[in-house]
């Protein structure tokens, strides 16, 4: 006889790409199987979105609401993140051959991991990434998750403050018609950073639920659309190279001639160096690639609470819908790669959209992707702040009732700490590297396999079958990453030969 099943509030904790509020799952109680108790629905843990007062929410209000159509958006606007910004930029360290091979590898492991997700959700009935921890390892699994995700959230707010600080000076610059910037504090990425953190994110990071949240996810979708179309088509309007720069010459008329002409082929031969593409680079900085990519294609965290919300769920038609998300987001991200790299090939800056101000800083198309992208940020970072400020007050005041001052404290000290990082980092590249190879590497590789091995019974499956083996060997190849991917990334930190595209 089945066990009954408790259905229980879950804390979800989102990548920063992707929005969930407070979701029940059912989770077995019978036997030896951890449950927590009913005392986890804490008073802290405020929704996002306004809960009806008629009635309390249930599992089966969450399931067969969403179409496929609409779980694939869903679950592609969770992939989708600032990190396709800095794929050009891998390329241009790899090579396209060696980037496609990374690419492919990660989107295919990517879907593996999710395959793993779905199997242990079918067997302990939970939907929730930091339920199977704590359903493989009790509390310390809960916590693990938590910080991976809360990691990856902040990395996120990261690298759409950095954004904002790279940005919105060209911007401005723009508006201002304005040959070369100035010293004047209005055209400062750092004060901008600031000013733009206190008077629009703050506000709205102190609100105890977000009603803008859904417009505001598929805006952000839609400027990375309207990114990559930009992309696309600089390509072909972007003289290369950008700027030859032929000397001055005085003198007798013969004598300029000869010398414009001996220019003039100089030129050409440096035109066809340049602006050939290589198919296969290893250098300092090829290291950063798989960081980048796997921060890019992070969504492990919303596949179940997508999954609870399917219409006519099964295992099989969420694979489906997760194939397809990655392989949109596969050619999403490898055309943004491959046209960027082909605009400006080894010039390409860590941050792509940074890079066009070389061509023409008052170009319309750029300028309006700028302002697009710059709003989809702002209006994310206070999205991606409130479930690691959730993560924060369950883990540190469980039992507390809501109080306002640890609701203002907790937002104003996690975005200082984000505006000091984004201060003193260099630029983006170091966020994406650090972040790529720390949570990222936990939550799609090291996390799901090992909550697999822990949760799958061995009577279905032992020890040593083939799927436990091959779901250990996947966990220590993200462990192999994340070591040499951070290894590599401390060694360039440290030999000072990292070539920086994109610093201020």
């Amino acid at each position: 006889m089945e066990a009954p099943l408790q259905t229980e509030m879950v804390e979800l904790v989102p990548n920063g790409k992707h929005l969930e509020g407070l979701l029940p799952v059912a989770t077995p109680t019978a036997g030896n199987q951890r449950v927590e108790g009913p005392g986890r629905s804490c008073v802290e843990g405020e929704g996002f979105l306004p809960k009806s007062p008629s009635k309390e929410p249930h599992f089966t209000d969450f399931e067969g609401k969403t179409s496929f159509g609409m779980s694939v958006f869903n679950l592609s606007n969770a992939i989708m993140g600032s990190g396709i910004l800095g794929l050009a930029y891998a390329m241009a360290n790899t090579g396209i051959i060696l980037f496609l091979f990374l690419l492919t590898a990660v989107a295919l492991l990517s879907s593996y991991s999710i395959h793993l997700l779905l199997k242990s959700s079918g067997i302990v009935g939970i939907r929730a990434y930091e339920q199977l921890g704590y359903r493989a390892f009790g509390t310390p699994g809960k916590l693990a998750a938590a910080l991976a995700i809360a990691l990856q959230n902040i990395g996120a707010m990261s690298s759409y403050l950095y954004i904002i600080k790279s940005e919105l000076p060209l911007v401005i610059q723009t508006f201002l018609n304005l040959e070369e910037r100035t010293s004047d504090w209005y055209m400062n990425g750092n004060y901008l950073v600031i000013l733009v953190s206190v008077i629009v994110i703050l506000p709205l990071a102190l609100m105890r639920q977000l009603g803008y949240l859904g417009y505001s996810s598929g805006f952000s979708l839609s400027c990375m659309v309207f990114f990559l179309i930009a992309v696309i088509y600089k390509k072909f309007h972007v003289p290369c190279p950008l700027s030859p720069s032929l000397a001055n010459v005085t003198g007798n008329f013969s004598l300029v001639e000869v010398i414009r002409e001996e220019a003039g082929l100089r030129a050409e031969a440096e035109a066809a160096a340049f602006c050939t593409p290589s198919y296969f680079t290893l250098n300092t900085q090829t290291a950063y690639t798989i960081p980048i990519m796997a921060f890019a294609f992070v969504c492990h965290p919303e596949v179940l609470p997508i999954y609870t919300e399917l219409k006519d769920p099964s295992k099989r038609k969420m694979q489906h819908i997760s194939n397809l998300s990655i392989a949109v987001m596969y050619v999403m991200y490898f055309l943004a790669a491959l046209f960027g790299y082909l605009t400006f090939y080894d010039r390409v800056e860590s941050e792509l959209l940074h890079t066009y101000n070389k061509v023409d800083p008052f170009d319309v198309l750029i300028l309006c992707v700028r302002v697009a992208v710059l709003t989809a940020v702002t209006l994310t970072v206070p999205i991606v702040l409130f479930p690691v400020r959730r993560a924060l007050q369950q883990m540190l005041f469980q039992d507390r009732e809501f109080s306002w001052l640890r609701h203002v404290l907790i937002a104003v000290g996690l975005l200082t700490c984000i505006n000091l990082l984004v201060i003193f980092a260099p630029n983006i590249l170091g966020i994406f590297g650090v972040i790529g190879a720390t949570s990222a590497p936990c939550l799609i590789f090291i996390f799901p396999a090992i909550f697999y091995f822990r949760i799958m019974p061995t009577e279905k499956e032992p020890a040593r079958s083939t799927p436990k083996i091959l779901a250990l060997c996947f966990a220590a190849l993200g462990l192999l990453l994340m070591t040499m991917s951070l290894s590599f990334i401390i060694i360039d930190w440290f030999s000072g030969t990292s070539r920086h595209g994109g610093s201020h």
